[in-house]
């Protein structure tokens, strides 16, 4: 029975292909137009170049027509229902992807058709095409694609073959799941088109692929340590001034941003919008150059020296006394609770004076010289004893009158290297609050 139909089938491929000829349309009527059954299948995503915009996918077409020149009878033939043969033996509508990005031009595989009793063929051909796809990547790493796949005609038009879509989706039933791209959806439309160059309507298919990103890479990647390197910087804050590494710190972590900057810049295309993670790494670093310009100028008001000016009034107040009581700065010797008490501003008796004595301060001495052994009796006898008091009392008054400008001296240092320590702790939290926000507003877009 086998060779029987062997033979049935042979004889049936010589009489359908005696008066047979592939190149013209196969249409009795010539003034209907043919109708074409599309069908996609998504198998595998292959590639997303985002920098060419260009998707490279693998696809299965089905393509379904009837051939009026490619019918038999079965009971004449043994009961032959189908036949396979070369898809270069039979006519081919030239339905070809619009949007075609590939240098090639490479086309559907040879394959087979599939020709039943009625005339009616049935092309089924694997693909791997490379499309143009417009990439936004304003969202990036949490943006979503759509990459549209057109399929139409190339050469005839509305009149002569009728494109129409099998089902309302594409096929994603033997999808191989892709690592970096979830598959959503790939709805199907149908539109008829009038192109410039021609007065007649050309239908076409369109698949419209959408695509979510998955940012897990690129969260552990590049965002994570972006965002624990930025927590670094307000730390520069803490150092102490006499460290020397203040202005360090900062630089080295605005350096290890551009570093990871640049990757995002090699990934990215050359467009305008400019993506979330790559405003994330432009806020960070200007709020990294921002904190190493306040540590300069914090460092030149610790170091301003024993000549600058004394602490304005509104200063004090502000910032010595409330500020420097919010975020905890003391001197040592000072408690947390109780600061340490200023020093009595009480005058103090002068050198040489004849009144009360009055408590002596550090910097201050007090000479009575009715206590001298033959002081002011002996002043009265003669004028040497008198002239060498006189000396002794300049040359006091001169060394109380030194260590008094160097209290005093001192004293506005450490106010004013007090006001730098205040204005680092001030800032330090300032921008460890910028940091936290706009961490979580990164990371807020990944829900």
């Amino acid at each position: 029975v086998s060779g029987a139909q062997g033979r049935f089938a042979y004889k049936l491929l010589s009489d359908l292909f005696a008066n047979y000829s592939n190149a013209l349309r196969p249409a009795e009527d010539t003034d209907r137009a043919l109708n074409v059954t599309l069908q996609v299948t998504l198998s595998q995503i292959i590639d997303m170049d985002e920098r060419n915009q260009i998707l490279t996918a693998y696809l299965w077409i089905r393509q379904v027509w009837v051939d009026a020149y490619l019918s038999w009878e079965r009971e004449a033939y043994d009961g032959i229902d189908s036949i396979r043969i070369p898809s270069s033996y039979v006519w081919r509508p030239d339905i070809v992807l619009y949007n075609n990005a590939d240098d090639q031009f490479t086309g559907s595989m040879e394959t087979n058709v599939v020709i039943r009793h009625d005339g009616q063929i049935t092309w089924d051909s694997p693909a791997i095409t490379k499309s143009s796809c417009k990439v936004d990547v304003s969202y990036f790493p949490f943006d979503g694609q759509q990459c549209r796949l057109t399929y139409g005609s190339w050469t005839y038009n509305g009149n002569q073959i009728d494109l129409l879509n099998k089902q309302e989706t594409g096929d994603l039933t033997d999808f191989v799941a892709n690592v970096e791209w979830e598959v959503l959806g790939m709805p199907a439309r149908r539109n008829v088109i009038t192109y410039g160059c021609c007065s007649e309507p050309y239908p076409d298919v369109t698949y419209t692929l959408h695509l979510k990103r998955r940012a897990s890479f690129y969260i552990f990647n590049l965002l994570l340590p972006c965002v624990m390197i930025s927590f670094l910087a307000p730390l520069g804050f803490y150092l102490p001034a006499d460290s020397g590494e203040k202005v360090s710190l900062g630089v080295t972590v605005l350096l290890a941003l551009t570093v990871f900057q640049l990757l995002v810049a090699e990934s990215m295309p050359p467009s305008e919008n400019v993506p979330l993670i790559g405003k994330y790494y432009i806020a960070t670093m200007t709020m990294i150059t921002a904190s190493t310009a306040l540590t300069i100028f914090i460092m030149n008001i610790h170091h301003c020296g024993p000549g600058a000016k004394p602490v304005p009034q509104w200063a004090k107040v502000l910032i010595l006394h409330y500020m420097a009581r919010i975020f905890f700065v003391y001197e040592v010797g000072e408690s947390c609770r109780s600061p340490r008490p200023e020093p009595d501003p009480s005058p103090k008796a002068p050198v040489g004076s004849g009144g009360a004595r009055g408590p002596a301060s550090p910097g201050e001495a007090f000479v009575d010289l009715e206590g001298v052994p033959g002081g002011s009796a002996s002043c009265a006898k003669g004028g040497c004893l008198c002239r060498q008091g006189s000396s002794i009392l300049r040359n006091v008054e001169y060394i109380a009158n030194c260590f008094r400008d160097q209290k005093a001296a001192s004293k506005r240092t450490g106010e004013w290297k007090k006001v730098a320590k205040v204005m680092d702790r001030f800032f330090m939290w300032v921008f460890f609050a910028m940091v936290f926000i706009m961490s979580v507003l990164i990371m807020g877009q990944a829900v």
